[in-house]
């Protein structure tokens, strides 16, 4: 027996080594295949070169490792250019093919045809590389293995792009688990199809090969495509490495992105899709729509008595509610406690009051929160189109005609009308205002100092935003703040925030100033996917050490939904920076959510501060907090600090550092340069020793 064994043997290593070398080839082309560039096409071409070099390679290195797979009496010899043509030839082929599907969760028909596509060129690419080498007496090709070889093969390729194409948890589980099976399950298909092709080649029947002894050989060829594999797939793998880096990952799953993750309903971006279809309809046939946006009335209130795990249990019973009366995908959650519902078929006045008038009564029906009934009231604002305004202003106008029911006293619904939009078309104005400072760079960002409490002296700063709006003079951010939250610009400022802050940090550093600056995050930014990569790629733009920048995010927003929360601030720890909890005391938070986050310091918030020298609960408060913060071995910052008693009381309670009016307001990056530099600035204070430390321009410092 052994003699029958050591003869399969080596058939199988190489076959092993065949089918490893493909597999990895595969999956290095599905990760390349993921990778989210930017829209322009050369950005998309990246891409897909990328995929159809790794799995074109990994191909040809099939074929490559089947000259030492197939046992033959005879020597056998290959034309290397006609090598080098088959392996230009597979690079094309899967180039073109993952350019054509782009493995898109929309483009199912689109994948599945390259699939099939690919499946029938790998089968083409075996029988030219058995063409190639000159058989004697000559091929004569049997049907029906090779009839097996593509379909075996196409369907493998069909079903491995289908497991690659998974994007969320499938039967066989993570999609990291989906992407490896697709990677074996190509391999497999590639080198089984080379198997069935030397099958139907008929091989045995043949007794030599002309160029034996004259180019390369079998053996030669082997190592070629194992050692040329190897290395190109290596090389491939660090470009795309490089290439995440340069084109960092910006789209999130459809559900994440689509579908607000409280509720399930659709956010603003997927329902405006559907309004911009529906009024496309409706201007077919000439035909109305109506708009509901519903409004909670005293909502706040039901989170300050049941807090935030309480007010979520309403939204989400809301939200089943809407979703109950409106048709399929016509319901959305607009923001906070706004709902949408959309209403086709050409309805009129009354159909569009006679809903209202039902979701007035089934939102008003009680709430069970902690075995209580729990009761709440809606507004609601009617838009119909087209008599109302085209589809770009129709949620504006019905967020108008929904103030003007809460202006009447709520629990109502009232239809728009022209003269309500004084203060939304203000809001329109100041928002495209808005748009423009953007571009012209009317933002800039001032500084407030963060004071050692046991020293005085200055550790650090907070960014916070200003607009110089050429005629209204200076913008509070409590004006355009919420309109940019409103109308989905936050994104666009929070990434402009964090650019300009890195840079700041950079600028001061070359200056020989190494000061911390920290930057204020928005719910919204959190429930951005890439986050963590836009802060990191500011980060290495400008060459900042992540410790000098710090990201605080308000306690709301960390208890709004707490698995985001902690992914996101997961990832924001893995970076480097650090994390404080803004306005800490006002969220409600859970102690045991709370002390698995990765935060470093808790900020008290300033309605507990200027209430100090008045109330002793403002004061127990305080104290509990920089008591709590100490137990979790957090940092304690104050803010909101005006006079000299609140600072007295603060470091008596042994808080950390204190921010305020007191010590100093905010102020442009100029002029703390010039106080820390030239000391420019109050007297009382100064800036700590650790602050200025030796420049080193070359890197991260």
């Amino acid at each position: 027996m052994a003699a029958p064994l050591d003869s399969m043997f080596g058939p199988l290593l190489w076959m092993g080594l065949s089918l490893a070398v493909t597999a990895v080839a595969a999956r290095l082309s599905f990760a390349w295949a993921e990778l989210t560039c930017s829209g322009a096409r050369s950005a998309r071409w990246v891409r897909h070169l990328g995929a159809g070099v790794s799995l074109g390679t990994g191909i040809w290195s099939a074929h490559g490792v089947g000259a030492s797979i197939e046992p033959l009496t005879f020597v056998v010899g290959y034309r290397p250019g006609a090598e080098l043509t088959l392996w230009l030839l597979s690079l094309c082929a899967c180039t073109a093919a993952f350019a054509w599907a782009d493995l898109r969760p929309s483009r199912l028909p689109r994948w599945a045809l390259a699939a099939c596509g690919l499946g029938s060129t790998v089968v083409a690419l075996q029988m030219m590389g058995m063409f190639s080498v000159d058989w004697r007496p000559g091929i004569q090709w049997q049907v029906g293995p090779l009839l097996l070889a593509w379909i075996s093969c196409t369907a493998g390729t069909v079903l491995s792009f289908g497991l690659a194409h998974s994007t969320g948890v499938t039967r066989l589980g993570a999609p990291a688990l989906s992407k490896a099976a697709a990677s074996v399950v190509l391999a497999v298909a590639v080198v089984f199809a080379q198997h069935l092709v030397a099958v139907a080649a008929n091989l045995p029947a043949q007794t030599g090969s002309s160029l034996a002894g004259q180019d390369l050989s079998g053996g030669g060829l082997t190592g070629v495509a194992l050692l040329g594999s190897v290395g190109l797939l290596l090389a491939l793998r660090r470009l795309l490495r490089a290439s995440r880096e340069r084109y960092p990952a910006q789209r999130p799953s459809a559900i994440a992105y689509l579908n607000d993750p409280l509720t399930g309903l659709p956010t603003r971006q997927l329902f405006d899709g559907v309004l911009g279809q529906a009024v496309q309809q409706a201007d077919a046939a000439q035909s109305r729509l109506a708009l509901l946006l519903i409004n909670l009335d005293g909502f706040q209130p039901i989170n300050l008595s049941f807090g935030h795990v309480g007010g979520d249990v309403v939204l989400r019973e809301v939200a089943s509610r809407v979703r109950a009366l409106s048709k399929p995908h016509m319901a959305a959650r607009l923001a906070g406690d706004e709902f949408l519902s959309l209403l086709t078929d050409d309805p009129q006045v009354a159909d569009a009051s006679a809903l209202a008038a039902r979701l007035m009564a089934e939102i008003g029906r009680p709430y069970k929160i902690n075995g209580r009934d729990v009761t709440i009231t809606c507004s609601i604002g009617v838009a119909m189109y087209p008599e109302h305004g085209a589809m770009s202003t129709l949620i504006a106008h019905a967020q108008a005609a929904m103030s003007a029911a809460k202006a009447a006293g709520g629990a109502s619904h009232a239809f728009f009308e022209h003269h309500m939009l004084k203060g939304p078309r203000d809001d329109a104005q100041l928002l495209r205002d808005l748009r423009v400072a953007l571009e012209r760079g009317q933002l800039e960002l001032y500084y407030q100092p963060k004071i050692h409490a046991p020293t005085g002296e200055i550790t650090g700063a907070e960014a916070l935003m200003r607009w110089h709006h050429p005629q209204r003079g200076m913008v509070s951010p409590v004006v355009f703040i919420p309109l940019a939250e409103r109308y989905g610009l936050i994104n666009t400022l929070g990434r402009w925030v964090i650019d300009e802050a890195c840079r700041q940090a950079r600028a001061w550093r070359d200056e020989g100033l190494r000061m911390r600056v920290a930057i204020n995050l928005s719910m919204h930014q959190l429930r951005r996917v890439d986050l963590a990569q836009q802060i990191g790629a500011a980060l290495q733009r400008h060459q900042v050490n992540p410790d000098l920048i710090t990201c605080e995010i308000t306690e709301s927003s960390a208890m709004e939904d707490t698995d985001v929360t902690t992914r996101v601030l997961g990832e924001l720890d893995k970076v480097g920076v650090h994390i404080s909890i803004d306005d800490f005391g006002t969220g409600h938070s859970s102690l045991s959510y709370l002390h698995k986050l990765p935060a470093d310091e808790l900020k008290i918030d300033r309605s507990f501060v200027l209430e100090l020298e008045t109330s002793e609960d403002a004061r127990k408060v305080a104290s509990a907090i920089v008591n709590l913060a100490k137990a979790l071995n957090l940092k304690v910052v104050a803010e909101g600090v005006e006079t000299e008693a609140q600072s007295a009381m603060l470091r008596e309670f042994g808080c950390d550092q204190l921010q305020g009016y007191l010590f100093a307001k905010p102020m442009s990056a100029k002029a703390l340069a010039l106080w820390a530099m030239d000391d420019v600035g109050p007297r009382t204070m100064s800036f700590r020793a650790s602050l200025f430390k030796e420049t080193v321009p070359a890197g991260c410092d």
